[in-house]
């Protein structure tokens, strides 16, 4: 059975995005970007909701090819590109770079998916994490919390039906203040 990981970057008061799907507060420090690659590579199936697809397909896949890219942007790009991908979206009908789209029940999909061997599956945008939560389907939460506050936008969690308890089982401190939380959910 796979593992399914959520994580990203986020607010001190919570949100993945400030209002307008702003997302500049989060520059990464070369250590915390290097960190998010190592993750990456770990990862066999990356799976996204239709925003941070856009943002994500809109940049990685000729970001090797910028000419201040640093040598982990450019690993981070090509292994984007490799890394087999599902699209969660009824209006995007067609995505390259190794993806393909799910119209579907995105929760029986994601449970199919789990079901099978694999390398772990790492769940991003809001949305589509929130369904995986509350269909308790998420195995470990990577919280990167960035020291500023937005006062609104997109939450990283979602309502629940119901209490998930964690247990830490890593933390550590980036440059700037950055402050990496991991849990696994206790089953």
């Amino acid at each position: 059975m796979r593992k399914l990981v959520y994580g990203m970057n986020l607010t001190l008061d919570g949100y993945v995005a400030a209002p307008g799907d702003d997302i500049g507060w989060g520059v990464p420090s070369d250590e915390l970007f290097q960190w998010w690659l190592d993750e990456e590579l770990a990862t066999g199936l990356l799976l996204y909701g239709r925003k941070l697809w856009e943002a994500m397909s809109s940049h990685w896949p000729t970001g090797d090819q910028q000419p201040d890219a640093s040598p982990a942007q450019v690993e981070f790009a090509r292994n984007w590109r490799d890394t087999p991908k599902v699209v969660f979206s009824s209006q995007i009908e067609r995505a390259d770079w190794n993806t393909r789209v799910v119209t579907g029940d995105a929760v029986a999909e994601i449970t199919r998916l789990k079901a099978e061997d694999g390398e772990p599956m790492r769940v991003g945008g809001a949305m589509l994490a929130g369904a995986a939560m509350r269909a308790g389907l998420v195995d470990e939460y990577t919280i990167v919390t960035h020291p500023v506050l937005v006062g609104g936008g997109t939450p990283f969690f979602t309502a629940l039906d119901s209490w998930v308890n964690l247990n830490l089982v890593e933390t550590r401190t980036f440059p700037g203040g950055v402050v990496l939380s991991r849990y696994e959910t206790r089953r």
